[in-house]
């Protein structure tokens, strides 16, 4: 695009020699400095946040039951997962509440595996908002995540109550109070998952389809079914484990939720270390594509 930026130059250069203001013009598709461009999206911060409240309220419009799927998706796929492998398959893992550690696996797995599986298409499923306006595209992805946000705090909520009243049941302790803090480390870490898949997913468009092997991977490399170092010993293979931030996430989750204790200090200090480290770099590596998401679509 640095033909483009020098094309802009040379007409408001033009102008200008003819006596023209040019104070206010500027090139459209041309990537604005980082400090402009975060004051853009905070400019933006109010559409952003009523995009995504609008989505969430009406995606089930078309439903008769409306929203109340979005209670309704997460309890059947809770029940579901309770029937396969508690009732039907009988495992336990050898764990007093293996029920509970299923749900709070897969329900909050979920979340983060839309960001690597759906982040791919942001900027596609976005395509008309591009062709019409110019704004900074990483509004996409912010509102996005704040969609799915919304959506999982009645996905949580519903969890809850099912290992609440699924025996052996879980019951409320002061250590639910710490569940918001890991939640707010997953959106960040799901925002920056979204971040590089969706300039990665810009770049080669069939990376949605390699995402769907990438999840599997992930499921069982992260605890979700069942407890990883219970089962792998090679020391290269529980490095991997240990470095992966879905892994200590969900063991933050479960130490608050099922066990009632605060966990390490490691497990915070991943998570919060990809977090914040994935955000940064991610908003990095999808503001340097800017100029070119216009183009293509």
């Amino acid at each position: 695009m640095r033909g483009d930026t020098r094309a802009a130059e040379q007409i408001t250069g033009a102008l200008e020699s003819r006596g023209m203001l040019v104070e206010n013009l500027s090139p459209v598709g041309v990537r604005p400095g980082i400090g402009e461009y975060l004051a853009q999206l905070w400019e933006r911060r109010h559409f952003i946040w009523m995009d995504a409240r609008h989505r969430v309220a009406t995606q089930n419009s078309r439903n008769r039951l409306g929203s109340l799927w979005l209670v309704l998706k997460p309890m059947l796929d809770a029940v579901m997962y309770f029937v396969v492998f508690v009732l039907i398959l009988g495992v336990t893992r050898n764990m007093e509440n293996y029920a509970a550690y299923v749900i709070i696996g897969v329900m909050m797995f979920r979340s983060t595996m839309r960001s690597i599986g759906q982040g791919a298409n942001t900027l596609q499923s976005g395509k008309a908002m591009i062709r019409a306006f110019s704004f900074p595209r990483a509004s996409l992805a912010i509102s996005a995540e704040i969609r799915d946000a919304l959506q999982m705090t009645y996905a949580v909520a519903t969890m809850l109550v099912m290992i609440v009243i699924i025996p052996p049941h879980v019951f409320p302790a002061v250590t639910w109070l710490l569940v918001p803090v890991v939640f707010l480390m997953q959106f960040f870490l799901n925002l920056g998952i979204t971040f590089c898949m969706a300039r990665i997913g810009q770049l080669f468009p069939d990376t949605t389809q390699l995402m769907t092997f990438a999840g599997r991977f992930l499921m069982y490399g992260s605890g979700v079914l069942f407890p990883v170092e219970r089962f792998l010993t090679h020391p290269i293979a529980m490095a991997l484990i240990t470095a992966n931030p879905i892994y200590h996430m969900l063991a933050l989750y479960r130490g608050l939720l099922m066990d009632h204790v605060i966990p390490p200090a490691e497990h915070w200090a991943i998570l919060g270390g990809w977090a914040c480290g994935l955000t940064v770099i991610g908003f990095l590596f999808f503001w340097q594509g800017e100029e070119s998401y216009g183009s293509g679509q």
